[in-house]
Formats: C-alpha cells, structure tokens, sequence
C-alpha cells in the first residue's frame, strides 16, 4: 500500500506530490494520458502563485523560463495601470506557458521522490477505514491511504464519487488554437484592436516562433462538443468577426473551450478529496483556473501528509474545504460578473462604462488585481489582528528572507520576542527569534502554506495555537 494515489499528473496534481514528498509521504500519480499535452491553456502565474513557487525555492527556475509583466486588464479585460501598492515582493505577472509550467513542477516533484505512471488511467475506486482501492483500465489495482483527484473538469474520480457538482452549464463556446498566419504582423494587430471594441472575446496573439495564439467565438460552429474543431472552423468564425481569417494555416493544435461554471458541493469524501479543476470549473477570465488549482494543493498538502504522519490535530484535514471552497466560490463569483461585463449587449456595455469609471480609483483598481490575483485571501481563522488567516508577504531577515526559510515545507515561529518557544513541535515548526523590524507584530505563527495561524506575545496563546495547527507535542 502506497500512502496517497494522486490522480491527475497536471500542475495541480504535481504540485500536491511536490507538496506530498517534502514531507515523506509515498505518493503515486496517475496520469491518463501517454504524454504532457502539447497545448498551453494557461499562460502565466499570478502573484500569490509566483510567492507560493518562490516559498519552493521555484521561482527562479520559472523567472528563466517566463517573462514579467506589470499590465492591467485581468479583469473583464478593461485596461487600467497597473496598481501601486499591491502587499507583496513579487508585483508582476509572469508569463509562462503552461507546458513549461507542467515539466517544471513535474520535474520538481519527481526529484523528490515521487512516482508518475503515464498511461495509466483510473476506471473505479473503492474505499473502507484503511484505505482506497483504485482501479485501472488495464485490470491491476493500486490500493492507497488516501487518494486525491486531480483530474481536471470532467473528473473521473468526481463522478465515480457521486458528488454533486453544481452550477451553470456551457452556453458559449470560444475556439482555442495556435497556427500560422500570413497576413503581416501589423495588420494583424490594427484589425484585432478594432474587433476588441466590441467583442473581447475574439484574440490573435503572436507566440514569438512565427506562430499565433487564436481565439474566437464558436457560436454555430457544431452542436456536438465531442466533435474537434478544424481550420477551416476557424477561418469561418474569424472572418465573421474580423472580415478576414488572416491567412491562418498550419495548426499545431485546434480546441474548444466552454463557460460552464460549476463547483463540488464537498471537496472530501473519506479518504477521498478532490483539487483543482476536479473541484471547480469557470472561463478562463483573469486567468486564475491554473492558479486556483496550484493553490489547493499548496493549502492541501502539508494537511494530508500530517495526516498520513498519524500527527494531524483533528479536523485539520477537514479544513481544507473549510477553507478552499469559499475561495473557488469567489473566484466563480468574479468570472461570473467579469462575462457579463464582456457582453455585447448595451446593459452590460453601460455596466462596464461604469466599471471602467470606478476603477481610475486607484483602491478600487488594486481590490480588483488583488482578488484576481489572490492575494485578497483570507482564511476564516477567527477575530484578532489583521494578519490573521492572511498568507504573509516576503519580509527581509537578519539572517535571509522569509520565503527562503520556508522551503522545507514547515511552520514557523517569527518572534521579536525572544522569550517564546516551539519546544515539543520542534521537529514540525522552525523557530526565528531575530527578525527584522519589517515583522510589525510582537510574534507571528506562520502555517507551512505562509498563512498566518497565531500572532500574540504570550506563550500559553502560541501553545494554544502549535496544538492546533501542528498536533501533539514530543517530549
């Protein structure tokens, strides 16, 4: 018996085995298809997932490889600055493609230890009180202690569960490609600024080898979403919208996507749990799909390996929906509004004059890049200071940074102090007794994800709070 079976080898799911391995835990992950996909859906990271990656010691592998932005318009595609003052050390976007993104977290994953079996597909599972079975297409069985689907959207495991998954289905369907066009570059880009005007979900991008992002509506296109796009689809759709269909050829690769946003009603069944896509679905608005699922695993981790260890407090595990499910139902909330702000029609259009109004505030432009980009996140931890429930930016040490301190997957304890202690969760938490003067709390307890679980001066308090996060002390 292996400790956890990860089913998905997308980024949510190497993320999770990443996560998994920096604590020991015997984790396998089960990869339907032969090979990475050639297609990139996303395209770069948001800010809380370029700390989380930073947190890894990640980022700079993922800078060499990307490119950094400071541009506006993640929300509902309205240009606005980027926003001053935004609470963190990391204020760009890094654009990435997100099969660089897959190899670099599978790489990383893999190097610590985990085991991916490719072409390797998950028809069945079963669970009792000591484990699950899962079963797989060629007949064989891999039993586990846990096992997490990630999945995707049309999530097997999901499905085999019976949770419920609702919400609103597909109505509009884009067409998603990259190809060759003929028509120069900047004829391109004047007709497709012209188009945008008035339907913003119409896009060719240049890829930097001679080959070009396309997306397009797909409305009238086929009523059968089983049926794979073509060229000649394409060609179609953007000469309605555009006048021409700039000489596209040579497809690399042709798809479709939906809106349908939908969202699990529970996100742990037993010993069963759900991440990423598997859990949530919505358009690809502000480009948080990708980011979202990351973030799951990166809350998800450390609770199923203390889990796994026989040392999780109860209900830590628990308190991954707890937590990660008003996060997926708030970002469904923005990509809701952001396509009715997107819409063609005058009300909307009129909504989004106003919006576009509102956001010359620079308050109201930061709330907005804040909760596309996730750092708005705050887990309900209780009343108290500020910072509670708050994942805590990078902050210069007397002895290094933050993040660099947080590679190793553990708590810790940062205390000006000097009169606390982690003794008894020594072996789970690291203790920093010299901060610098940018910590702006007398201590502060900070959970293996960054979030902030305790802050105060009292030890009786941070006992409290070690028992509660970390489990039972040794000794």
């Amino acid at each position: 018996m292996v400790d956890v079976i990860v089913v998905g080898g997308g980024p949510t799911g190497m993320m999770l085995a990443g996560e998994l391995r920096l604590h020991g835990v015997h984790v396998v992950v089960l990869e339907k298809d032969d090979a990475p996909p050639p297609f990139v859906r996303s395209l770069g990271l948001h800010v809380r997932s370029i700390e989380v990656m930073d947190q890894r010691g990640l980022l700079d592998t993922f800078l060499a490889h990307g490119r950094q932005f400071q541009v506006g318009g993640y929300f509902a595609g309205i240009t606005k600055p980027w926003p001053d003052g935004l609470d963190t050390a990391h204020p760009y976007i890094l654009g990435i493609p997100q099969t660089i993104t897959d190899r670099l977290l599978t790489e990383h994953a893999t190097g610590l230890g985990a085991e991916l079996r490719r072409g390797t597909a998950v028809v069945g599972l079963s669970q009792d009180g000591d484990g699950v079975t899962a079963e797989l297409a060629d007949g064989s069985r891999v039993r586990a202690r846990f096992l997490v689907g990630c999945d995707g959207g049309r999530s097997t495991v999901r499905k085999l569960l019976g949770v419920g998954f609702p919400g609103e289905p597909t109505r509009k369907e884009t067409l998603l490609g990259e190809m060759e066009v003929t028509a120069p570059a900047e004829t391109v880009a004047s007709v497709v600024a012209e188009v945008r005007r008035t339907h913003l979900h119409f896009g060719l991008g240049p890829l930097g080898d001679g080959a070009y992002r396309v997306v397009v509506p797909a409305a009238g296109v086929t009523g059968d979403r089983a049926v794979p796009p073509t060229i000649d689809d394409f060609r179609r759709q953007l000469t309605e919208y555009a006048g021409t269909d700039f000489g596209v050829h040579s497809p690399r690769w042709l798809s479709r996507f939906g809106d349908a946003t939908r969202q699990a009603e529970r996100y742990r069944i037993g010993r069963v749990l759900l991440a990423g896509d598997a859990a949530h679905v919505h358009p690809p608005l502000g480009g948080q799909g990708l980011n979202l699922g990351v973030q799951d695993a990166f809350n998800l981790g450390w609770k199923l390996a203390a889990e796994v260890a026989g040392r999780a407090p109860d209900g830590l595990l628990d308190s991954y929906h707890t937590e990660r499910h008003p996060v997926a139902a708030a970002v469904l909330d923005n990509t809701r509004a952001q396509g009715v702000l997107m819409s063609t029609e005058p009300g909307p259009r009129a909504l989004r004059r106003i919006m576009s109004e509102l956001m010359d505030f620079a308050d109201v432009n930061r709330y907005l890049m804040e909760r596309v980009t996730g750092l708005d996140i705050r887990y309900d931890l209780g009343d108290g200071h500020p910072l509670l429930g708050r994942r805590m930016r990078d902050v210069p040490l007397k002895r290094g940074r933050l993040y660099e301190l947080m590679r190793r997957g553990r708590g810790l304890l940062l205390d000006r102090t000097g009169r606390l202690s982690v003794d008894g969760w020594a072996d789970r938490v690291d203790h920093v007794a010299d901060p610098s003067d940018d910590l702006d709390a007398p201590a502060v307890l900070l959970r293996p994800d960054g979030h902030v679980a305790w802050v105060g001066d009292d030890q009786p308090g941070l006992s409290g709070h070690l028992a509660r996060w970390f489990g039972t002390p040794v000794g």
